[in-house]
């Protein structure tokens, strides 16, 4: 199913626009003018709808800008672990994402894939439990015989993409 204008309008109204930007350097308070114009946004959500149906993520939403902070209030810095790193993507990329991912959380909780007992908070929801979950949807594909694959990115996990089982 194709992505509509409008999810990339409620998408884009939730982002704040005091986040720092990525290497494009485009703030979402200036996207979120660029996207005003109807032709601008129809033509993000081809992109989108484009990278979608031919399974392919754009070179440039792959680059990123990462930063390391350190963690507050600790008295060294002399260990890795006290430092938290932030990764910056560009912004058309992020909006791409958070539209996939509402549009993913819709359709587990309206087909109860997902216990009710899970839905408190499900945009807080562990990485580490969605990315089981669908790991878990993407081989019960492979068991059906069907050619299923997802694209993946956390801070717990590194970015990789599950590959669709070949057919023969």
């Amino acid at each position: 199913m194709l992505f509509s204008e409008e999810e990339f309008k409620n998408s884009i109204i939730k982002c704040n626009n005091s986040l720092t930007p990525g290497p494009d350097k485009l703030s979402w308070r200036y996207f979120k003018v660029i996207v005003n114009d109807s032709s601008c946004l129809k033509s993000f959500v081809n992109i989108a709808n484009v990278c979608i149906n031919l399974g392919y993520w754009l070179i440039h939403f792959k680059i990123s800008l990462s930063i390391i902070i350190p963690k507050p209030n600790k008295a060294s810095h002399d260990s890795p672990k006290i430092f938290r790193p932030i990764v910056l993507l560009n912004t058309l990329s992020k909006l791409i994402e958070k539209v996939i991912s509402e549009r993913l959380q819709f359709q587990l909780i309206s087909k109860n894939i997902i216990h009710s007992y899970q839905l408190d908070e499900l945009k807080q929801w562990s990485t580490m439990n969605t990315e089981v979950i669908l790991t878990y949807f993407i081989h019960a594909g492979w068991v059906k015989n069907l050619s299923t694959s997802i694209f993946v990115r956390s801070t717990v996990w590194s970015t990789y993409i599950v590959p669709a089982r070949c057919q023969s």
